[in-house]
């Protein structure tokens, strides 16, 4: 195919030589009506790039297929048989591809280490999940993707799941075997659906860790915003093979999507798509030099303890990618969060990610070397400062075996059901009728339906104190939860 092409790109190009007068949306009529102190911070041009596709970029009756003709290019890029276009982002993409795998009062496997969009989704969906735990890395009080043989087992526990949804890379950048897992999927002729959120980059360079796509799974989600060159909010589906209609993945998507897409997110997924399959092997070779010359820089500094191929060399993960690079920072006696608050705060720096251990940066195509050099300074400063940063209540963590908490209830019916709201301290032995996820990452430590423990609220009030952000929470202070009423106790 032609991939000297910009469809979407094109169809603007056009609809702003044509001079079209639009009487329809957006009301302020590609930034006519803009008030000037906006277009001023945010550009004339993001609003005369702001264009329905009915209408405007297309025709009433879509007779030019301008956003077909995108997704036909974008699956020929990556490799697969089919792509969709998202403008609500992973977070309904991921919802939209476990509706298209197993409906209401259906089983699927789910790694329990996802997003909180994922558990959101298993309500919605009302799906029952059979939850895959992650191999738990107790040194980083971290969790990895799970193995074939973890998947293996809960199929032949659960032969009626109607599939698996694995997260890899993780918001960390380790990554699962794909390939095994779809093979295990597949002999249980289901479907393996891939939240490859942050994997938008991996199919477009060799050195970096395995496409979905390129390692049988059978749906991949992927956020283009994270790793690419799309603006916020830019997912797309990947689809191949049999195992999960087409048809059923648009109806699905149908029913959740906007009917207002943003133009700004179908024109940037189309140029980005342009952009990495004419250069992407080019502007990733660059950026993979750069991401190991920071990697090594990191690894001299003292204090910090960079993530590298020993969690792989040790069997917790299949790859890292090498372009997210995570520091743990406990040495330095400070938290991840307390570095990203010191780093925004002293350098102007602010990091992808941060938690009770650790930060994150994510190298891309777009740095260069005043970016590095940036990066590498903050992090020197950081070393040098670190005993100036004013202390802070530990958050207590707890030994792997008390985040794997029984559930009790699936979570749809669990979230909808009658609710009280208990203090911390009475919590424990209690079913969770919420999400509790302290974010970033975003990962639920309690999800609706599981039981609530004494180390679980333990870890969340520690947390609390020291200023971890859980916004999810009907109580972001933790000093009381939202729980599955008694009789006679509703609320």
């Amino acid at each position: 195919m032609d991939h000297s092409r910009a469809p979407v790109l094109e169809a603007l190009e056009e609809f702003r030589r044509r001079g079209d007068v639009v009487y329809g949306p957006p009301g302020h009529k590609q930034g006519r009506g803009a008030d000037p102190r906006v277009a001023d911070v945010v550009g004339l041009d993001v609003f005369r790039s702001d264009v329905l596709l009915l209408n405007g970029l297309d025709d009433r009756r879509e007779s030019q297929d301008v956003l077909g003709q995108a997704q036909e290019l974008m699956a020929d890029a990556v490799g697969a048989e089919r792509a969709f276009f998202s403008t609500c982002g992973s977070s309904l993409s991921v919802k939209t591809a476990m509706l298209a795998v197993a409906g209401p009062g259906e089983k699927l496997l789910v790694s329990r280490n996802a997003h909180k969009s994922v558990i959101s989704a298993v309500v919605i969906n009302g799906v029952e999940p059979v939850w895959v735990h992650p191999k738990f890395d107790a040194e980083r009080h971290l969790a990895h993707p799970p193995e074939a043989d973890d998947v293996r087992r809960r199929l032949k526990e659960h032969p009626d799941a109607k599939g698996m949804l694995l997260i890899t890379p993780t918001d960390w950048g380790t990554c699962a075997d794909i390939g095994a897992v779809a093979r295990t999927c597949h002999d249980f002729d289901v479907p393996l659906v891939v939240d490859e959120a942050w994997g938008a980059h991996l199919p477009f360079h060799p050195d970096l860790p395995a496409w979905g796509m390129d390692h049988e799974a059978d749906l991949v989600v992927t956020s283009v915003h994270k790793m690419g060159g799309a603006v916020e909010q830019s997912s797309v589906f990947h689809l191949q093979y049999d195992r999960v209609s087409p048809e059923v993945l648009k109806q699905r998507e149908d029913l959740l999507a906007t009917t207002s897409a943003s133009s700004l997110v179908y024109a940037t997924l189309d140029g980005w798509r342009r952009q990495m399959a004419q250069h992407g092997h080019e502007l990733l070779d660059t950026a993979i030099r750069r991401a190991r010359r920071i990697r090594a820089a990191v690894g001299e500094l003292p204090g910090l303890r960079l993530m590298d191929r020993e969690v792989v060399q040790a069997g917790l993960a299949a790859d890292i990618d090498p372009m997210k690079v995570v520091i743990d920072v406990r040495e330095l006696g400070i938290s991840g969060m307390q570095a990203a608050e010191w780093l925004r705060a002293h350098r102007h720096v602010d990091v992808g990610s941060s938690d009770t251990c650790r930060i994150s940066a994510s190298i891309t195509h777009a740095d260069d070397d005043a970016t590095e050099e940036t990066l590498l300074a903050a992090l020197r400063a950081l070393v040098e400062a670190a005993d100036s940063v004013e202390s802070r209540p530990p958050v207590r963590l707890p030994a792997p075996p008390a985040l794997e908490l029984e559930q009790a209830m699936l979570p749809r019916e669990a979230f909808f059901a009658p609710v009280e709201h208990v203090p911390a301290e009475r919590a424990a032995g209690r079913i969770s009728a919420e999400l509790i996820s302290p974010y970033p990452p975003g990962v639920p430590v309690i999800a609706p339906g599981e039981v609530i423990t004494d180390e679980t609220v333990d870890h969340l009030r520690s947390g609390v104190e020291h200023g971890v952000l859980i916004p999810d929470a009907a109580d972001p202070t933790v000093r009381t939860l939202r729980v599955v009423a008694r009789t006679g106790a509703a609320a």
